[in-house]
């Protein structure tokens, strides 16, 4: 897999989309708060997603891969190209070490946010896509990926012995 880095433009795409969705929940949605849950549900795992796949050869890796570079250029591009500033690398995050369980829950995690987009309601679908989009996009970045890191991976890992403890090894 190749490396995985981030830019200061695919941060500030990253943060840019999370404007747009709070722009949109204060305007159109009414300040409902359970309108912003699927955003923000899926915005935490699009940041467990890609510290836990973060260089790892797997499906997974490639796909928050993908999303990073897309990301990237498009921040570039904009920065750059759009209002003539610097995009340099701001990425400080190590991958997250996951216990089997921990692992386990990433997956059904995984399961659970395909079927949401299968079949949940048709205008939750661009705000969960989006904001694993977001998710990923400051995962990896400066202080979000120390002061993310540790509580993701951390609740993963818990829920991932709670997991292994009631279906594996006893």
């Amino acid at each position: 897999m190749p490396y995985m880095a981030i830019n200061l433009g695919g941060v500030a795409l990253g943060v840019g989309i999370d404007l747009a969705f709070l722009l949109r929940w204060w305007l159109r949605e009414k300040h409902r708060w359970g309108a912003l849950v699927p955003f923000v549900l899926a915005k935490l795992y699009g940041m467990l997603a890609a510290l836990a796949a973060l260089g790892a050869v797997s499906l997974l890796g490639a796909v928050t891969w993908v999303a990073l570079w897309a990301g990237n250029l498009a921040g570039y591009l904009g920065l750059v190209w759009g209002v003539g500033g610097s995009a340099p690398d701001v990425t400080r995050a190590r991958q997250l070490a996951l216990t089997p369980g921990g692992y386990v829950i990433v997956f059904l995690l995984t399961i659970v946010l395909f079927g949401l987009l299968k079949w949940g309601p048709q205008q939750s679908k661009s705000k969960i896509l989006l904001g694993c989009v977001a998710g990923v996009l400051v995962a990896l970045s400066g202080n979000v990926a120390g002061v993310a890191a540790i509580p993701l991976g951390s609740g993963v890992n818990l829920a991932g012995i709670g997991f292994t403890g009631v279906f594996g090894e006893h």
